[in-house]
């Protein structure tokens, strides 16, 4: 079976809609969501390649929950592997200013969520690095290590002076 498009996510089904429906996972790392063509394989061992023109999510990623099959035999769903992460909490504008700037001259791909956000503050997550873990507690920069799921992918930083 070829998928050429996504027929939407999970996220957008009501319970009564998902009540009753197989469900078939196809677990990806989070740097596999960002390829267009492969060949993936549900926790149910049915192959399954993807020749995908566009997906949904944010720059054109696949998302966690995004359903790739959607048929009479129920569904096949996206599900995203947990990344390793340092989630970065400074206590003040300028703390995070320096510590954005100073990652930043590292390349290194960051993503901010606000008060709204599931840690309940300001952060910057990046993935786990042991030289920025390293340059945290040299600095007293709040932070925590994690396994989480991430809802836009981690892309290599291109860079060019």
């Amino acid at each position: 079976m070829i998928v050429e498009a996504v027929a939407g996510n999970v996220s957008e089904l009501t319970d009564e809609e998902l009540a009753g429906l197989h469900v078939e996972k196809v677990v990806l790392p989070s740097a596999a969501l960002v390829k267009r063509i492969q060949r993936v394989t549900t926790d149910h061992g049915r192959e399954i390649g993807l020749r995908l023109e566009a997906a949904p999510g944010p720059e054109g990623d696949l998302r966690d929950g995004d359903i790739l099959v959607r048929d009479d035999a129920g569904l096949v769903v996206v599900s995203v592997e947990a990344t390793d992460v340092l989630v970065i909490a400074p206590r003040s504008v300028h703390e995070m200013g320096v510590t954005a700037h100073a990652l930043g001259n590292r390349h290194l791909q960051a993503q901010f969520f606000d008060e709204g956000s599931e840690d309940g503050a300001a952060v910057m997550v990046v993935q786990y690095d042991h030289t920025v873990q390293d340059y945290l507690d040299h600095h007293s920069v709040p932070y925590q290590r994690q396994e989480r799921v991430m809802p836009v992918p981690f892309r290599h930083a291109e860079h060019t002076h």
